[in-house]
């Protein structure tokens, strides 16, 4: 059943892809199977010429391949592998991208468009036809998502007892429930708008629930627009609980936007209430605070949060049963055009039932918990100096805990023989257990310096309160560099031991925040090693102070060693196989877009480097292009855990070199933010790492394989195949202690 389903799934996906890149500048370039003595007589046969690296036909557009990202995402909803709440989260965080989507990308298409600055990419997509597509594409896709919940996800609920009851459905028992607790909950909290002259529309949030009411007669003091606005608070739950006595025996919940569209005819008494219909506007959620302009950053960025919730509309949906004069009507007060509406079978704010998916009721419909694995060295120690003084210990997060980062974090506040604390905070969380520590030290007499991204997007607020409780404690705060995001995770810590001074490091993948450890994939090194401390040492320095680039003996760092150095190793992979010696190239990263690293990729591909990439969104670089990218393969992982560590690996000439970074390929990480890559060193971790690589290239589940024309295609096992989950085998390896590997 889960094989037919997959490829019924593919098929789908196929058929919804072949279109999404047709707009470029040129066609698709042919599939190498194309190109058969079979396909035509040798006198008829024209081999296509090999295009220049520099072809714009070479790129995909960067933000059609996140769309496409958030299409596998919508995917996983369909897997009947999953718990079936599990494919429910799926479904909304399907909603959740969509919205960061147009809040940001197509906020920011917009805007080229509106200032005149319309700027295309290596692919030569322009920003108007970019977002013609992104429309197109989009509007199939919700579609397909309403259809997913309403004909596959809810009815398969049902069946376990967890019902959505809609308004035809409620028995009198229930009317007579949903009347009372509007009556007491809700009535009492919404503020109905009519309006006219002097009621215009209002300034509405971004994102919230919002209801447009067409009426019929006259009010006390004779005013019949005919048109109200109801905005629902957003301290009201959009799915409530029936009580067992109404709604009878499992889990009952009815919409918030149900209860108020039942009863809209008692907030405007006396009055006819034609019609009510939801609707919801997105609006442009990019913060503008230019960070040269201005003496305090943090005053600034405050300002400015207030404002991203009245930014100018992007998108507006609105439930399908809304007659167009009224969708129209909302069109011209937010300025939008018939491709920026939707219209949609269900909730217009799906996020919200993401309240229902960790139903205590129902643990079979989830995932399985599991317990993160600490090494058997790091688990109940008192001193972890000891221990990270004699040897490196590397952890693959979530299968393995990050109770060991935040363990050694809280033994250096205590301790009296640590003097000094540095760390760089990006997504931590205001209240962490990171921040405690750091909290604790500052209190405890510490020298402690946090170096706060305030810029994180989405998270400024919480960073700002994070950073105001840094201060209040004594710590030292800096706000990173101007027009460069700190987004490198390390932390230092400076101990004396027996008269001398030593230094202790955690490099990452990832963020300081234990939420996001136990769901993202991520590397964590734990290390007293003195070259690479000595490294981070002045990194900070060059963050905190004023300087000079400091040369460094083992560290890379963006924005002036990483690509340079990143860039020069592929090309020595180039050479090596120009020369007819062994080359290899093997990447796990988040996103590919930056031009100068896919050219040489593609470089390295003609001269014959084999090239296997693990790109887990946005990938504008084509794979399997005759002449030009025929040597690589693109694949993307999509599972139970976000795919969020960095590696990057190169044969070397059989000195293998592997790097762990907080970077992406990308233009942004590469130039315009601070960013870390650290070597694995010793043949035990080398080998480790390499494997755990090369157990993604060898996934034939959760993979989808990157088309030269821009498709993805899922791969699943052929013949005998056995299936190959590289999460499950990595949750069964890491998480086993006896056969965990250190």
């Amino acid at each position: 059943m889960l094989q037919s389903r997959r490829v019924r799934a593919r098929k789908q996906d196929d058929s919804m892809n072949s279109e999404a890149f047709n707009d470029s500048a040129t066609p698709p370039v042919m599939e190498p199977a194309e190109l058969t003595l079979t396909d035509a007589a040798p006198q008829d046969l024209q081999v296509a010429p090999v295009p220049s690296v520099d072809d714009s036909s070479l790129y995909l557009h960067r933000e059609l391949s996140q769309l496409q990202f958030n299409i596998r995402v919508l995917e996983q909803a369909l897997d009947e592998s999953y718990p079936l709440l599990e494919r429910l989260k799926f479904l909304l965080i399907f909603s959740s991208n969509l919205d960061e989507f147009f809040e940001i990308r197509v906020a920011g298409l917009k805007k080229q468009i509106t200032f005149a600055r319309e700027q295309a990419g290596a692919d030569g997509l322009q920003p108007h036809q970019a977002l013609a597509r992104i429309s197109e594409l989009v509007h199939e896709q919700v579609a397909r998502q309403y259809s997913i919940l309403n004909d596959v996800l809810l009815p398969e609920l049902a069946k376990h007892q967890v019902n959505f009851i809609r308004r035809r459905f409620w028995t009198p028992k229930l009317k007579a429930w949903v009347r009372r607790y509007f009556r007491d909950e809700i009535a009492p909290i919404i503020t109905p708008i009519g309006l006219d002259p002097t009621h215009p529309f209002p300034l509405l949030v971004n994102k919230s629930l919002n209801f447009i009411v067409e009426l019929e007669g006259m009010d006390a003091f004779g005013r019949d627009s005919g048109l109200a606005i109801i905005p629902a608070p957003r301290l009201l739950p959009r799915v409530i609980r029936v009580p067992e006595d109404v709604g009878g025996p499992g889990d009952n919940f009815v919409f918030l936007s149900s209860m108020i569209h039942a009863h809209a005819d008692e907030l405007f008494h006396g009055m006819k209430v034609k019609g009510c219909y939801q609707f919801r506007l997105t609006r442009n959620a990019d913060l503008s605070v230019d960070a040269e302009d201005v003496e305090d950053l943090a005053r600034a960025l405050r300002g400015e949060l207030f404002s991203r919730r009245y930014g100018d509309a992007v998108r507006v949906e609105v439930v399908e049963s809304c007659p167009k004069a009224l969708s129209d009507y909302l069109l011209k007060q937010f300025g939008l055009s018939d491709s920026e509406l939707y219209k949609v079978n269900g909730p217009v704010n799906l996020t919200r039932l993401f309240s229902i998916t960790g139903l205590e009721s129902h643990p079979e419909l989830q995932y399985a918990p599991f317990t993160p694995l600490i090494p058997k060295q790091l688990q109940n120690r008192d001193n972890l100096f000891t221990v990270l003084g004699k040897l490196d210990y590397l952890l693959m997060h979530p299968f393995e805990s990050f109770t060991p980062v935040i363990d050694l974090l809280r033994q250096a506040a205590k301790d009296p023989q640590v003097l000094a604390i540095k760390q760089t905070l990006y997504r931590s969380g205001a209240n962490s257990e990171i921040v405690d520590a750091l909290v604790e030290a500052a209190r405890n007499g510490k020298e402690v310096t946090a170096v706060i991204e305030l810029r994180a997007r989405f998270d400024e607020e919480s960073n700002l309160q994070l950073a105001s409780r840094l201060q209040a404690a004594g710590a030292v705060v800096i706000y990173g560099v101007v027009g460069f995001k700190t987004h490198a995770k390390m932390m230092l810590i400076l101990r004396r031991e027996n008269g001398e001074l030593r230094r202790y490091a955690h490099l990452g993948t990832g963020n300081y925040h234990a939420g996001n450890a136990k769901l993202y994939t991520d590397y964590s090194l734990l290390t007293a090693d003195v070259a690479l401390c000595e490294d981070l040492h002045k990194l900070f320095n060059q963050l905190i102070g004023m300087g000079k680039t400091l040369r460094m003996k083992k560290l890379l760092h963006a924005p002036f060693t990483l690509k340079k150095n990143l860039l020069e190793m592929i090309n020595r992979e180039a050479v090596a196989a120009s020369e007819g010696r062994p080359a290899q190239i093997m990447a796990k990263v988040n996103s590919l877009t930056d031009p100068k690293v896919i050219r040489a990729l593609y470089k390295a591909s003609q001269a014959g480097v084999k090239i296997d990439l693990v790109v887990r969104g946005m990938c504008c670089l084509r794979p399997g292009v005759p002449g030009v990218s025929h040597n690589i393969q693109v694949r993307s992982i999509v599972g139970r855990f976000l795919e969020h560590s960095r590696i990057y690996y190169f044969l070397n000439g059989g000195d293998e070199k592997i790097y762990l970074s907080s970077a992406d390929w990308m233009e942004r990480n590469l130039d315009k933010r601070v960013e870390t890559c650290f070597p694995v060193e010793g043949k035990k971790l080398i080998t480790r790492v390499k494997k755990e690589l090369e157990s993604y290239l060898s996934d034939n589940t959760l993979a989808w394989i990157l088309q030269s024309d821009g498709r993805y295609q899922h791969l699943q096992p052929t013949g005998n195949q056995n299936t190959r989950n590289v999460q499950a085998s990595l949750l069964e390896r890491l998480t086993n202690p006896t056969i965990g590997v250190r």
